[in-house]
């Protein structure tokens, strides 16, 4: 009632004030004025007013503690808290709240002292007072609003009701060390039931563990006790695995061990125990095991091509450190040994390099699929190819040559054009690996010459497009020789052409069609002439093509070679005709029998003047061929030919088809012109190491012998040895191109 009326004499007085300002202020020239004051004296509450109220606010408390209904309404409670704080009792409302809320958690320790609840009911019971004690502090929270808004935000050192809320039961009941321990045990022993397989209540395990973040105990608590027993779990299960199962199948195991801890992650762990928890399971289940798993499983998953597995292991190597650095480091090795192994294998040389071209393509897929195009492992391809193909120095560039002729023979019957092409892009990647290009160049130019010269070649833009690809790769001095050839079949041609009308216009025309090839030695491979005994004929027509281009190119010689000569022949027999493709050593064999029906290899060697081997590779190809092409025959039959030897003309010979090719023995190579072009390729080379040598020591006059080695080797594109490189060094001081140091005989002078 005081209040009431300290409150009304208040307002009159404020009313009569405003009025009298008012009256003045309609006085003239004075200025209008509203003066508000404060209330002279402050309303005072009744002397028992603050241990009723809060009697009535601890009532309420106690009601919500013990979930019962609360006599006041809400809006009473609240401005009652109103009142006290605008009275200056909020310090003493604030202790007295918190002494009743600590109370009640207090007592309730003793429902969790109780030994006859397992893990999950304990966990549970947990559970239910957590969530009811934070409901229980909201709705206090909701009533003590003001005292929380206006006393506790203005003292910052004050925690605010739901904090102390956190605060009681971090105190009394997680800080029982009884209860605490049985509480993380519990956890503990619900997560690993969870990780062997058995269903868990994981909503429990969430409320739970976000139960100790909010409370801030969660690593200092849980955290690192979980990851002690992460720790052991997956350090005896990475041990026990290893031991019992093969490497897919531990792949699979730890790829689904990490999939189930980052679902843990999502569904109930902290985020922050993400980094910690992952390192565990792959230092654990990965890092420790890599060698172990590499010894045990990498080639095998390779040889059977296992990308998905390989897959696995890119994956989950690539998560701990080096680890990617150890599976690139065991695919290059795994790339030298079983490269290394289909180069050394001599048997296997005629399917060497389809194997490598195989290889790689494998090794692509492998890099594209299961590795992710990582450039390390293409740079470990890279290095491993160029370390195995060149063990076995010059056979590798020589068979690649060699494939490549079987390719450009027979590219349009095999594949189009387009399939073609991209097989010479992939031979041009072994080719970029081979030290000894040299060697490759020669036995390319000798079967490109055969090729040309035999009309062997199926593609002429597949020959030039090879051609371009090497020119791309080696420059232009690689490849102007081999250009070259190809300037001479064009003029050839043109030559011929006017040799035809100049026959024609003589009008003694020979009754042979004569085709000459005219090539520039410099730019073919070196032929050792052969005297042989043409028909007179033949003879004959050579000596009219050889008047007619030395009149129109005079100061030239023309050397014929015969053993690349070719013809065709036209062959009658009892039931059909047919026409032959032969060389020309063939065809000389063959027209001995137009005036013999029988000859021995006497005669026939005596006949044709053909040197004894070469003789026997050609009535070899005439006689022991295939049985449907055996234009003559043999007595006594064999495979092999014998100077005593007998040959009767097959006049019973017979095949559908008109045109016959046997010249194959002349795309053969022999024993005879591999080696010479070996020779030949190693004769190059001492010619480049001398000019080597002779041009570095003209520019610096005086070196010693190691900068000369050093600088040679930067210099030849060739692999050499050095005692190749201390014979010529000998050779060149024979010849005195230099000379040693009279002071020091390990330094070399230049001889002017």
């Amino acid at each position: 009632m005081d209040v009431d009326k300290n409150l009304k004499n208040g307002l009159n007085q404020s009313s009569s004030k405003d009025r009298y300002g008012m009256a003045d202020s309609t006085k003239p020239n004075q200025t209008k004025r509203l003066v508000i004051k404060n209330f002279k004296s402050k309303p005072t509450l009744p002397s028992n007013y603050k241990e009723v109220t809060w009697e009535k606010l601890r009532e309420a408390v106690v009601a919500i503690h013990n979930q019962q209904s609360i006599s006041s309404s809400l809006e009473e409670l609240y401005k009652a808290v109103e009142n006290l704080c605008s009275h200056d009792m909020s310090m003493n409302l604030y202790d007295r709240l918190k002494n009743v809320c600590e109370n009640y958690v207090k007592s309730i320790i003793k429902d969790f002292i109780c030994d006859g609840m397992d893990n999950f009911m304990y966990l549970k019971k947990m559970n239910e007072l957590w969530e009811s004690h934070c409901r229980q502090m909201t709705m206090i929270r909701s009533i003590f609003l003001y005292l929380d808004r206006v006393y506790v935000l203005q003292h910052s050192t004050i925690l605010s009701l739901w904090d102390v809320g956190l605060h009681l039961w971090r105190t009394h009941i997680l800080g029982n060390n009884s209860i605490q321990t049985r509480t993380v045990d519990s956890l503990l022993f619900l997560i690993e039931k969870e990780r062997n397989g058995e269903a868990v209540d994981g909503a429990l395990l969430k409320s739970l563990l976000r139960m100790l973040a909010d409370l801030q105990m969660y690593q200092d608590v849980f955290e690192e006790r979980f990851l002690q027993a992460t720790d052991l779990l997956y350090s005896a299960e990475g041990q026990r695995f290893m031991g019992e199962v093969d490497v897919p199948n531990y792949l699979k195991h730890v790829d689904k061990r990490l999939k189930e801890e980052s679902d843990r992650l999502l569904h109930y762990l902290d985020i922050g125990t993400r980094k910690p928890l992952i390192l565990c399971v792959e230092n654990q289940l990965i890092s420790k095991h890599i060698t172990n798993i590499l010894n045990k499983g990498f080639e095998s998953l390779m040889d059977t091509n296992s990308s998905e597995h390989l897959n696995v292991m890119y994956a989950l190597f690539s998560r701990v450190k080096d680890g990617q650095d150890k599976l690139c480091e065991y695919f290059g090795g795994y790339v030298k040994v079983k490269g290394l192994s289909i180069v050394q294998d001599v048997e296997k040389d005629k399917t060497m390099v389809q194997e490598l071209l195989d290889f790689k393509e494998k090794l692509d897929n492998f890099i594209e699929g299961a590795f992710k195009k990582n450039e390390k492992f293409v740079s470990a391809m890279k290095d491993s190819f160029e370390v195995f193909i060149n063990k076995r120095q010059n056979k590798p560039a020589e068979l690649i040559a060699k494939f490549v002729d079987v390719k450009l023979k027979a590219g349009n019957k095999e594949a189009s054009e387009e399939e073609l092409e991209m097989r010479l892009d992939k031979i041009m990647i072994l080719f970029r690996f081979i030290h000894g290009k040299d060697v490759f160049e020669a036995f390319y130019k000798k079967d490109l010459a055969k090729r040309l010269l035999l009309g062997k070649s199926a593609s002429v833009d597949a020959e030039k497009s090879m051609l371009s690809k090497l020119k791309q790769e080696c420059g232009s001095a690689f490849t102007s020789k081999l250009e070259g050839m190809f300037k001479d079949m064009e003029l050839s041609k043109d030559i011929m052409n006017t040799f035809k009308q100049h026959i024609s216009s003589q009008g003694d025309a020979p009754n042979i069609d004569l085709n000459v090839n005219i090539l520039t030695m410099g730019y073919w491979p070196t032929y050792t002439p052969i005297e042989v005994n043409l028909p007179n004929e033949m003879v004959r027509l050579q000596e009219i093509f050889k008047t007619f281009y030395l009149s129109k190119h005079s100061g030239r010689k023309l050397q014929w070679q015969a053993t690349l000569g070719s013809c065709g022949v036209k062959a009658v027999f009892e039931k059909s005709n047919h026409e032959l493709h032969v060389s020309l050593f063939q065809t000389m064999c063959l027209l001995l029998f137009n005036d013999a029906d029988e000859l021995s290899y006497e005669d026939i060697r005596d006949a044709t003047g053909i040197e004894e081997n070469e003789l026997k590779r050609t009535l070899q190809s005439l006689a022991c061929g295939k049985l449907q092409s055996r234009v003559l025959k043999k007595k006594p039959p064999g495979k092999d030919i014998n100077v005593k030897d007998r040959f009767f003309f097959n006049e019973s010979f017979t095949l559908k088809l008109y045109r016959i090719k046997i010249n194959q023995v002349q795309l053969k190579e022999t024993a005879e012109e591999n080696q010479l072009t070996n020779e030949q390729v190693f004769q190059d080379r001492q010619y480049q190491i001398d000019a080597a040598i002779v041009r570095i020591l003209k520019t610096r006059k005086t070196l010693s012998h190691t900068l000369l080695v050093t600088e040679l080797y930067n210099q030849l594109k060739f692999p050499v040895k050095p005692s190749d490189i201390k014979k010529r060094i000998e050779s060149l001081i024979d010849r005195d191109y230099m000379e040693r140091d009279k002071e020091n005989t390990n330094t070399y002078v230049y001889v002017a």
